[in-house]
């Protein structure tokens, strides 16, 4: 069996889960999440824990077999404590700013990038540098923080831009020039 899938998956109290079919649904303190599970995947609920096991014993279903457990696990995860990232934002002039819960981005250009907020998301601004991006979809969450790093990428020269706090930036080396 796969070292993962194996595991169950341990269900804290306050954490409610259903299971019907191949849909798995986790409810919990701070939301509620869902997801269908591939065919080869069979859920089953013990007492305090799920159960994964799969069909068969080849290459696709073992991949899937990890995979779905730890999908389950960051579900639970979500819903009890929520998921969170930091994003930087270094240059001058760069800047965030909240407006209601869409926010508006000042990142060099000539006119301000205004990023609306998807639904079970939810922006802090900590300063005019900082944002936190957080959320019970762990999947979600790493997709809008992309997005918003997209506006406007690290630089390798200067190290301007949008990138996850404490990330390490690949630098370059600027020409050196012919020297007259």
């Amino acid at each position: 069996m796969s070292r993962i899938g194996k595991m169950p998956v341990a269900i804290p109290s306050g954490v409610e889960v259903n299971i019907s079919g191949q849909s798995v649904s986790v409810k919990g303190p701070k939301g509620t999440l869902s997801h269908v599970l591939p065919e080869l995947i069979t859920p089953k609920k013990e007492e305090s824990s799920v159960v994964l096991t799969r069909a068969n014993d080849e290459r696709a279903a073992k991949s899937l077999h990890g995979l779905s457990r730890t999908l389950i696990s960051n579900m639970i995860t979500g819903v009890t404590a929520g998921y969170s990232k930091k994003i930087a934002i270094v240059g001058v002039g760069y800047k965030v700013a909240a407006k209601g819960k869409d926010l508006e981005f000042a990142l060099g250009y000539s006119h301000p990038i205004n990023f609306a907020a998807p639904a079970g998301i939810t922006f802090t601004v900590e300063s005019p540098t900082d944002l936190i991006v957080s959320g019970v979809d762990k999947q979600l969450v790493g997709e809008v923080v992309a997005k918003i790093q997209k506006l406007r990428k690290a630089d390798p020269y200067k190290g301007k831009g949008l990138h996850l706090q404490g990330a390490r930036i690949r630098r370059k080396a600027g020409k050196t020039g012919k020297k007259v």
